[in-house]
């Protein structure tokens, strides 16, 4: 549905409405002064009012829109005045393709599916899959680029297995691509507030099918060769869920975790911090069906104290889980890392590695590696009452750990953390700490962010110890806007599996002189091939840097514009959340990441060797 017609004809009749008093009501105390996880006024400006609605009827922002007519909903939209930045509407799902081609997955044949290319989550493609030697990365030129709609920020893991490329969107929209060309084959609309996740491809009744969540905690899955809905569930009970995860498939059965947006609903002093636990749930891949479902807080929440404004508070809550789950084939265990707690009491599976068996879902064990960490956005806000006592770092997990063997029959878990340090625990130990290695300085924002990646012989991490600021800005209603430090941040770091000493740091490259609002953080998940480690940055580069020595060997800029497959251009931004996924000679990456200040954007692309 468009709502062209509603801004342009109702908006101009509703003076009676006071769209500025609603957003100073229920939207100002967060945006105006936003905190860790919470968008500032410019960057929701920067969206369409059509994403804007569908945020506060469908999205994150319905519990704050919630008892609002519709009059007053587009009253709210209109004081925001939302410019929808330079993207173009949500391209078609027409498909473009010429031809029919039968989707077909053959195991054996090289794929990127889900988060990783393999069950231990190591983010390494090999050299007969990659298609790709050290000494062709210098070459890489794009190949295509596609429109991924009415959107500020790109993040969901591209998944490509059987000559096709499946993505999905902010919006909603999940598309399968050709991955030669990026004609689209089909196209498909999911519900609540988008898909943040990326896409996994398994079997439902004997057909390949593609899974993914959204962020509403909708489970999916789809016909691989059609797009066709075969079965949609809601697995979780709590309003604020969400499946941020690439849900991770294995022996038909879907293993997926499930953290909240209940974090950021601290501010508000009527609130009552906060209920979710967050957890792993197993569904059969045929039916959807519920297998089982394993919380991270073993306790339910519990009324504790109440707030300076009277309003009860509860706990113990949070430990949400961001990241695909490690398998362990050998130990049939599943493995997740943990976020913090929302509130007191802080519990001791928070900022954790939890060891869950796969087919009953026990918890075998849980390694905490942060202790205390209860944080919620009400901490450092104009409305510190929610704030648990514990005040916490906020320095969860926002990637899995990677399963590796170090030889002579032992094995371990590397995982990094925004707290910058870099962590290696034994899983047939328990859990026991082997090494830990500072890698960055570590912050709510910083330290290693979404994903490390292993070649076997080094884990490499990239930091991102973004800092932001703020300068006067007088068309701002708050008198000034987020900043990034164009200084600080940034840096990939290869460190032995074995003892966990750093072999070599690359330095941060410096924004460009040009470039305002920049940043050389690099939050974004990283990826290996033989020799190659690639890794995208706030700046809005995608860089390759060479294994023997942190060399930088390629640098892509993609914060400009480019032309699309199909249809108006798209443009390029910050790079975070997913890693680049490299299959057959191509590298599929996504640019744009509008929050915390970075750049937005709202394209899908494809590097080879030989470009168009």
């Amino acid at each position: 549905m468009r709502y062209a017609f509603l801004f342009a004809v109702i908006l101009p009749v509703l003076s009676a409405q006071d769209g500025t008093a609603i957003y100073k009501e229920r939207c100002a105390k967060c945006h105006d002064m936003p905190a860790v996880r919470v968008p500032s006024l410019a960057t929701i400006k920067a969206m369409s009012g059509e994403a804007i609605y569908a945020a506060l009827t469908n999205g994150l922002m319905k519990t704050q829109a919630q008892g609002l007519s519709t009059p007053e909903i587009f009253a709210l939209i209109g004081s925001i005045a939302p410019t929808g930045g330079s993207h173009a509407a949500a391209p078609s799902f027409t498909p473009t393709c010429k031809g029919e081609a039968a989707f077909q997955v053959d195991a054996k044949a090289p794929q990127w599916n889900g988060w990783s290319t393999s069950l231990t989550n190591s983010r390494f493609q090999d050299a007969a899959s990659a298609g790709l030697a050290a000494s062709d990365v210098p070459k890489l030129k794009l190949k295509w680029a596609f429109n991924l709609g009415d959107v500020t920020t790109a993040r969901s893991q591209p998944a490509v297995v059987g000559g096709r490329v499946f993505i999905a969107t902010a919006t909603g929209a999940v598309y399968s691509l050709d991955a030669d060309t990026g004609c689209t084959r089909w196209g498909y609309q999911a519900g609540t507030g988008g898909v943040r996740s990326g896409l996994t491809v398994g079997e439902a009744n004997g057909a390949a099918a593609i899974f993914f969540g959204d962020m509403g905690a909708n489970i999916y899955a789809l016909n691989a060769q059609t797009g066709e809905l075969i079965w949609k569930v809601r697995p979780v009970d709590h309003f604020a869920s969400m499946a941020t995860a690439t849900p991770r498939y294995y022996k038909g059965v879907i293993y997926q975790p499930f953290s909240s947006f209940e974090e950021i609903m601290g501010p508000d002093p009527k609130y009552g911090c906060c209920t979710f636990r967050g957890s792993v749930v197993a569904l059969d891949a045929s039916t959807g069906k519920k297998i089982w479902q394993t919380f991270t807080v073993l306790e339910a929440a519990k009324p504790t104290r109440k707030n300076p404004a009277g309003t009860q508070q509860f706990g113990p809550s949070g430990a949400a889980v961001w990241s695909t789950p490690t398998i362990d084939e050998q130990l049939g265990v599943l493995y997740a890392a943990t976020g913090d707690n929302y509130s007191d009491p802080p519990s001791n599976t928070s900022d954790a590695i939890l060891a869950i068996q796969l087919k009953t879902g026990e918890l075998l064990w849980s390694k905490q590696l942060t202790e205390n960490d209860a944080f919620n956005t009400a901490c450092g806000s104009s409305q510190p009452g929610n704030c648990p006592e514990a005040k916490g770092p906020d320095y969860d997990f926002g990637q899995p750990p990677i399963l590796v063997n170090l030889g002579g029959g032992k094995r371990a878990l590397v995982i990094g953390q925004k707290s910058g340090m870099v962590h290696a625990v034994d899983p047939d130990q328990k859990g026991e700490i082997l090494w830990q290695t500072r890698a960055g300085e570590g912050s709510a924002l910083g330290g290693s962010q979404w994903g490390s990646a292993s070649d076997g012989q080094n884990v490499y991490v990239a930091i991102s110890d973004i800092s932001m600021g703020a300068v006067a800005d007088p068309k701002s209603p708050q008198g000034y806007r987020l900043t990034m430090d164009p200084k600080k941040g940034g840096g990939l770091h290869a460190l032995d599996l074995r003892t966990g000493k750093i072999v070599w740091s690359a330095k941060p490259k410096p924004c460009a002189a040009d470039r305002t609002d920049c940043s050389p953080a690099q939050s974004a998940a990283v990826t290996a091939i033989p020799g190659v480690i690639f890794s995208g940055s706030l700046d809005g580069h995608l860089r390759a840097y060479s294994v023997a020595t942190g060399e930088v060997l390629w640098d892509a800029d993609t914060a400009h514009e480019f032309e699309t497959v199909n249809g108006k251009a798209a443009r390029g931004g910050s790079m975070d959340v997913a890693g680049p996924a490299v299959v057959n000679g191509m590298v599929f990456v996504n640019s744009g990441y509008g929050q915390w200040g970075g750049m937005p954007g709202n394209v899908l692309l494809a590097f080879s060797v030989n470009g168009k």
